[in-house]
């Protein structure tokens, strides 16, 4: 299966006010919007385009911490996910209570929340929101939700209220309006905004209207998009959000194609544990890994294959793993992303082929800087390296980072990274794993040799073979 934005229909953008006042005129639509955070930025749009009586049933701002915790309950954070379900759950809950015997048969309910913290007056804080809104997509039907996390990127509080007012009436009309077509329904997200203003690195989809939606295949479409740099799901496929799942916690990352999962991955992952869990600063802490898809490898064959991304998710999830997809080929622009969510340690493994490659110059021309400037940014964070050895086929030699073939003009460089414990070699891998090249296994499934089925986890072997992927065809 694959995906082509060309093989949908396109169809014409509409403004905001045109949103909002589409939402207005639809008889069917009735419910409460309860906002926390950066005004009621979102309601404002549906009062002021007019006929707002017909699609408002009440609008709340529970601004005091205590008015608010008796309103939805106790909590620990105001701007987070559980919150934001609270109060759409509250919202939604009343309405159906005091109007569905009234007018249930002819009104499809809905609650919208959002709870947001806006730039301060000092301009000292994290500027991110979590918006949602719970809603029936016909009268008398079971309840359907969209929630997103947003970062809000404008350098003024008043820019920020107004792209946040934007994003949320996008959000209401696309869950009235496309909720049968989720993708159109998240492109539609940033109308009338850019990237350079809102970054959308989360969404979900729940309910019966949503029910056969895939949401890992939703962050894919978010990153595709470029409405976010990089989004997150966990091993059973729940949606994550990066500045919660990486909160104070050292990272550790390993980057591949996962076609499929292989045992050297999981030992190379293992090999980098053992060692970044005893660095000082690290050490009985609990380190969050995570596997990494990047979009330059999901489109090496050109468009994404649907079909192939599942496959990889779905070997990565049974080994226990979240999954990171991110649109960041410079690894420095990984570590940036990463730093941006913790405060703690930070490694990536690789082999080393992958670590040549992090030395060719190629990769740099378009920073003025060039490679000093990749590396730079790479490590300064003190972001550690750890390089998994790799066995030369053709040779048979062992290349480690002692032996790697650097370019004589970067070897210095090479040998101070080295030197300050930037890059660390593994030494402490599984022989037995040095042989197996996912490329390899790949190519065993897709003839029929079932040697690959001792190259890759068992449970891996088991999805693989229950759901023909790559290619595998069943004797």
């Amino acid at each position: 299966m694959h995906y082509s934005s060309a093989s949908t229909t396109t169809l014409p953008t509409l403004d905001t006010h045109k949103k909002a006042l589409d939402v207005n005129l639809d008889s069917r639509r009735y419910g409460t919007f309860a906002e926390i955070g950066a005004g009621q930025e979102v309601v404002r749009w549906f009062f002021r385009v007019g006929g707002g009586a017909g699609t408002i049933a009440k609008s709340m701002s529970a601004y005091d911490m205590k008015v608010s915790d008796a309103i939805y309950g106790r909590a620990a954070r105001y701007v987070c996910r559980e919150r934001l379900h609270a109060m759409l759950d509250y919202e939604h809950e009343l309405n159906l209570e005091r109007l569905r015997d009234v007018r249930g048969d002819t009104t499809a309910f809905f609650a919208f929340a959002d709870t947001v913290s806006a730039r301060n007056y000092h301009g000292t804080n994290a500027c991110h929101g979590w918006m949602g809104i719970k809603f029936q997509a016909h009268p008398r039907d079971a309840d359907s939700e969209i929630i997103i996390h947003v970062r809000m990127l404008d350098d003024e509080a008043a820019l920020q209220q107004e792209a946040l007012g934007i994003v949320g009436v996008n959000l209401v009309h696309g869950a009235f309006n496309l909720h049968h077509e989720p993708e159109k329904l998240v492109d539609s997200l940033l109308d009338g905004l850019s990237t350079s203003r809102i970054e959308i690195d989360m969404i979900e989809f729940s309910g019966i209207a949503f029910r056969h939606v895939d949401n890992r295949l939703m962050s894919l479409k978010l990153v595709e998009l470029g409405l976010t740099g990089a989004a997150m799901f966990a091993a059973n496929g729940e949606v994550l959000q990066p500045s919660e799942f990486f909160y104070r916690k050292p990272i550790l990352v390993e980057r591949g194609s996962f076609r499929p999962v292989c045992n050297v991955n999981l030992d190379m992952l293992r090999c980098a544990h053992e060692q970044f869990s005893q660095l000082p600063n690290v050490k009985d802490k609990q380190v969050v890994q995570v596997m990494e898809l990047t979009m330059n490898n999901l489109k090496s064959a050109g468009e994404i294959d649907l079909r192939d991304f599942l496959a990889r998710a779905d070997v990565m999830a049974t080994c226990g793993m979240p999954v990171l997809i991110s649109d960041y080929f410079q690894y420095f622009r990984l570590g940036a992303y990463l730093s941006r969510y913790t405060k703690e340690s930070i490694a990536i493994t690789m082999g080393a082929g992958s670590l040549m490659d992090l030395f060719d110059e190629q990769y740099y021309t378009d920073l003025p800087g060039g490679i000093l400037e990749s590396f730079g940014r790479l490590f300064k964070n003190d972001l550690k390296i750890y390089c998994y050895p790799l066995l030369d086929s053709e040779s048979g030699e062992l290349i480690t980072c002692e032996n790697l073939n650097i370019k004589p003009e970067l070897q210095k460089l090479y040998g101070y990274l080295k030197d300050r414990g930037g890059i660390t070699g593994l030494d402490n891998y599984d022989p037995d794993c040095l042989k197996i090249f996912s490329r390899d296994v790949l190519q065993r499934i897709k003839h029929g040799d079932c040697s690959w089925e001792q190259m890759v986890p068992s449970c891996v072997a088991e999805v693989i073979k229950g759901k023909n992927y790559f290619d595998f065809q069943p004797a």
